[in-house]
């Protein structure tokens, strides 16, 4: 059994998560945003093997230097998008000046990839890339639970007007992805509710079955 604890995070009230195995003394981090404060003080006792990002937007990646001081565990991102935790105007943290100042960090020590399965905290999770919101968005998939970051969302999907991104590939990766796991698959979006992939095939205005 997986417990997945939300973290709404800076002004863009972007969703992290926390993902504890059973005994609860083990984790991983999913795009810890900007402030994350609430977040670093509890994970302050448990052992966290990974942060691992959807993709690198400044809001979902904010905070991640403070957390990886704090946790002492490596970070995984697409190749795509390395060269994004380094550069504000690849990460949009330049674009958005209103909201916060150029964010950059130190370079993620793994890549991700299509395919990939990642064994963390005694349970596989299976990388799917999934463009389109950013070129090298990724959704993880663990059991019945999938992190999507921004390419699904409750009855909406992920803006792919942003540079890097790509509408028909946004509505390919929907479709042709996370559209084939089972209707019970619960969605875990970085940005809004909870929703579910049979929820979304019946009612997503934007990207129906």
């Amino acid at each position: 059994m997986l417990r997945i604890e939300t973290f709404t995070l800076g002004p863009l009230q972007t969703n992290a998560y926390l993902i504890t195995e059973e005994t609860g003394s083990r984790g991983i981090v999913i795009d810890p945003g900007m402030n994350p404060k609430r977040l670093i003080e509890r994970i302050r006792d448990l052992t966290i093997e990974a942060i691992v990002l959807t993709h690198a937007h400044f809001d979902h990646m904010g905070g991640v230097d403070e957390v990886r001081k704090a946790a002492g565990c490596p970070v995984y991102l697409h190749d795509l998008e390395a060269d994004w935790l380094t550069d504000a105007g690849k990460n949009g943290s330049l674009r958005w000046s209103e909201v916060t100042a150029p964010l950059t960090t130190e370079p993620a020590e793994y890549a991700l990839d299509e395919g990939q399965k990642l064994e963390l905290i005694g349970h596989t999770f299976k990388v799917m890339h999934t463009p389109g919101h950013s070129p090298g968005s990724v959704s993880l998939l663990c059991g019945e639970h999938l992190i999507s970051g921004d390419v699904l969302f409750r009855m909406s999907v992920g803006r792919s007007d942003l540079p890097g991104g790509r509408e028909r590939d946004l509505y390919d990766s929907i479709r042709n992805k996370l559209y084939k796991l089972d209707a019970g698959t619960r969605v875990y979006p970085g940005h809004g509710p909870q929703t579910t992939i049979g929820f979304e095939m019946a009612n997503n205005p934007y990207v129906p079955a």
